[in-house]
């Protein structure tokens, strides 16, 4: 599969995978770019080991924590709410509230439930976070009663 065959197909799901873990929409774009350049990079190195979205998504997965490592040693400056308003705008508010819910999830769970959303099957999600399967169907149901909790708190 050639570089532009690979971009077309898994942006907007790399783009998705990005905003669960930061819940920002251009530190979102910002890391499915750096997520795609990698891929650019590595491509001739593929060994086809893995289908191809196992290996972009894992690019991804790596992106976003080192993204957050990096977060978390620089103080991050906020942006005015009018400006991160006018970002928003574009995206429905119940799709706004889950993207808020699965960013404030454990690191490992951002991710599984990221993935599951993206409907990648779950034993390429085993793949991809270095679980077993059946470790990874639990987590997906927790994290779903998790999600569901939050939601039904919300309504109040």
């Amino acid at each position: 599969m050639d570089f532009e065959t690979i971009y077309k197909t898994f942006w907007e799901k790399v783009f998705r995978l990005c905003l669960g873990y930061v819940n920002d929409y251009g530190m979102a774009q910002d890391m499915a770019q750096e997520t795609f350049i990698s891929v650019w990079k590595q491509l001739p190195n593929f060994r086809n080991e893995a289908s191809v979205g196992t290996w972009v998504y894992r690019i991804a997965t790596n992106t976003c924590l080192r993204q957050i490592e990096k977060n978390k040693r620089i103080k991050i400056v906020e942006l005015p709410v009018q400006f991160k308003e006018e970002l928003l705008v574009s995206i429905e508010p119940q799709i706004q509230l889950l993207y808020r819910f699965i960013s404030e999830l454990p690191e490992l769970d951002r991710i599984i439930i990221s993935l599951e959303l993206e409907d990648i099957k779950q034993s390429e999600i085993a793949q991809i976070v270095g679980l077993s399967e059946s470790n990874v169907r639990v987590r997906i149901h927790r994290i779903k009663e998790r999600l569901t909790k939050k939601f039904k708190e919300n309504e109040n």
